[in-house]
């Protein structure tokens, strides 16, 4: 399976998600966002090396640590010289390899970001807990819509106060899940400790592992 993260904007912690997912699901996460990546990287080949058709897709996965990642380069150069029209071919290369992959898209509505959701059997769409983010998030769904790409579940990101998660829930017709607003979530993909196995009793924990769960039974 091939999960997309996606978010209407920016901000909305969709990279830490993606990470925290990628343990819960036991998956190699993509740090797809060619111009703006945000998951850990270290020297290897990566995905802009990838595109450009000079590394294969299974040697830049970095393994043995709580999340494998495939990591994106941080140069303009790379970027460049990557070729979106690859990334399909590389997922499902991923895919076949290790199974599950999720895929940190871009943020916005850009061209670059519906290419992953062309190419993913789901999506999981980032939100902040406001009500005006539910137009983001709607945009977001009909994007995926129109490229085919099934909404698996809205995780209303960063919540203090109880969101309105049945609007969300109601209005893209998939669960809603709110994820607390939690130190330990923000400082997960700096420290490369997940909450999920670091701090698995942990409410975070646990509303990741429901969002985990609402993936699954759309994979189904």
């Amino acid at each position: 399976m091939i999960l997309a993260v996606v978010s209407g904007k920016g901000g909305v912690g969709k990279s830490t998600l993606s990470f925290e997912l990628g343990a819960a699901l036991d998956a190699v996460v993509v740090d797809a966002d060619l111009g703006m990546a945000n998951l850990p990287y270290a020297p290897g080949p990566d995905l802009h090396d990838v595109l450009a058709g000079r590394a294969d897709p299974t040697e830049a996965v970095r393994e043995g640590a709580p999340v494998s990642i495939l990591p994106c380069g941080r140069t303009l150069a790379g970027a460049r010289a990557a070729d979106v029209r690859r990334l399909d071919d590389v997922l499902h290369a991923v895919e076949a390899a290790y199974g599950t992959v999720v895929v940190d898209c871009p943020a916005g509505m850009r061209a670059n970001a519906g290419v992953p959701l062309a190419i993913a059997d789901a999506c999981v769409v980032v939100a902040s807990p406001k009500r005006y983010a539910l137009a983001d998030a709607v945009r977001t769904r009909e994007l995926a819509r129109e490229l085919g790409c099934g909404l698996a579940a809205v995780a209303v990101n960063r919540t203090v106060d109880d969101p309105p998660l049945d609007a969300f829930a109601d209005v893209l017709g998939a669960p809603a899940t709110a994820i607390p607003a939690d130190t330990r979530l923000s400082e997960a993909v700096d420290r490369f400790e997940p909450v999920v196995t670091a701090s698995p009793n942990s409410l975070p924990s646990t509303r990741i592992r429901e969002l985990a769960s609402a993936v699954r039974v759309c994979g189904r």
